[in-house]
C-alpha cells in the first residue's frame, strides 16, 4: 500500500512570469543591445535627413544636428520636385522600375520553376550559369555592356536600361526562387497533372499561387535593388537629351555635384527623402510577407 509519503512529489506550476525569466539569458541581453544599437545606427542618419529636409543652411550646419527646425515648411520639398526636376526623374524611376521588375519576376519565375521541378540535361549547367551572374561585378560588364547597346540603338533609351535591369537582377531571383519553388509538395504537380492540367496551367494557376510568399520576397528585394542602382543608368543614360530621362539616383547626383558649396542643402535632402519614403513605405506594407518568403524557402 503506497503512502502519502512515498508518492512522487508533484512540481510546482511556474507562472508565465517566471518562465519568461528563466529564458533570458545574458547571451539573450546582449543580442538585444546589439540589436538596439543597429537600430539606432540604421535609424539615425534617416531622421537626421528628415530633419535636415526642413532645416536652412545655417540650422544645418551650425546648429544640432537632431534638433527640430524652426518651422515645418514643404517649400523645400516643392523646389526638388519643380525647379530640380524630382519629379520627372521620379516618374521616370517608377516607370522603369515597374517594368523592369515585372519582366524579372516573370521570365524569372518560370526559369526557376523550370530548373526546379524538371529533370532534362544540362538542367544544372543552366542553373549555375544564372548563379554565377551573382559573383560576376557590376562594374566589369558596363564596358562591353555599352557597346552592344550602342550597336544595338539602345543607349540612351528606357528600353535599354529596362533590359539591363531585367539582366541584372535575373541571378539572385532565379537562385531564390528555384530553391522556393523545389520546397513545394510534388504530390499537387502531379495530381494536376493526372487532372490533365497542361505546364503553363500548372505553373500560373497552382505553382504560381503556393509561391505567392516567395514572389512577393524577391519582388520587395528587386525593387530596392533597381530603384536605388545608380551604375547602370549613368552609362546607359547619356548623350543629347539624356537628362529628361534621368532617373532618381542620376538626378541627386546631378543636384549636389552642380551645386557645390552653394547648395541649398534642404531641397537636396528634400530630395533623398522623397527616395527613400518608397522603399520604407513599401517595405513596412510587405513585411509579414517577405519575413514568410524567407523563412517558408529556406526548408522543406
Amino acid at each position: 500500500m503506497t503512502t502519502t509519503a512515498d508518492a512522487p512529489a508533484v512540481p510546482a506550476a511556474v507562472s508565465p512570469v517566471e518562465r519568461k525569466k528563466r529564458e533570458i539569458s545574458p547571451l539573450n541581453g546582449l543580442a538585444h543591445i546589439a540589436l538596439f544599437a543597429w537600430a539606432i545606427a540604421t535609424a539615425g542618419p534617416l531622421i537626421w535627413v528628415l530633419l535636415a529636409s526642413f532645416k536652412s543652411n545655417t540650422e544645418i550646419f551650425l546648429g544640432k544636428p537632431f534638433a527640430l527646425p524652426s518651422s515645418f515648411s514643404f517649400a523645400t520639398y516643392a523646389d526638388a520636385w519643380t525647379e530640380a526636376n524630382i519629379g520627372q526623374y521620379f516618374l521616370n524611376s517608377v516607370f522603369v522600375v515597374t517594368i523592369s521588375t515585372a519582366g524579372t519576376m516573370l521570365f524569372g519565375s518560370m526559369a526557376a520553376y523550370v530548373l526546379a521541378r524538371y529533370q532534362f540535361k544540362g538542367n544544372r549547367f543552366l542553373y549555375y550559369l544564372f548563379v554565377s551572374g551573382l559573383a560576376f561585378p557590376t562594374f566589369m560588364a558596363i564596358t562591353p555592356l555599352f557597346f552592344i547597346l550602342k550597336n544595338l540603338g539602345l543607349i540612351n533609351t528606357f528600353t535599354g536600361l529596362i533590359l539591363v535591369y531585367i539582366a541584372y537582377s535575373l541571378p539572385f531571383t532565379v537562385f531564390f526562387l528555384a530553391a522556393f519553388f523545389k520546397s513545394l509538395p510534388m504530390e499537387i504537380d502531379e495530381a494536376a497533372t493526372v487532372d490533365g492540367a497542361s505546364h503553363t496551367r500548372k505553373f500560373f494557376q497552382i505553382m504560381m499561387p503556393m509561391a505567392k510568399s516567395g514572389l512577393v520576397s524577391i519582388t520587395i528585394f528587386n525593387i530596392v535593388g533597381q530603384w536605388n542602382q545608380y551604375l547602370l543608368p549613368v552609362a546607359i543614360m547619356q548623350g543629347a537629351g539624356a537628362d529628361s530621362k534621368w532617373v532618381l539616383t542620376q538626378g541627386i547626383a546631378n543636384i549636389s555635384v552642380q551645386a557645390g558649396y552653394h547648395a541649398q542643402w534642404s531641397t537636396l535632402f528634400a530630395a533623398l527623402t522623397l527616395t527613400i519614403l518608397p522603399m520604407i513605405v513599401v517595405y513596412a506594407i510587405f513585411q509579414r510577407q517577405i519575413q514568410a518568403g524567407l523563412t517558408a524557402g529556406a526548408v522543406k
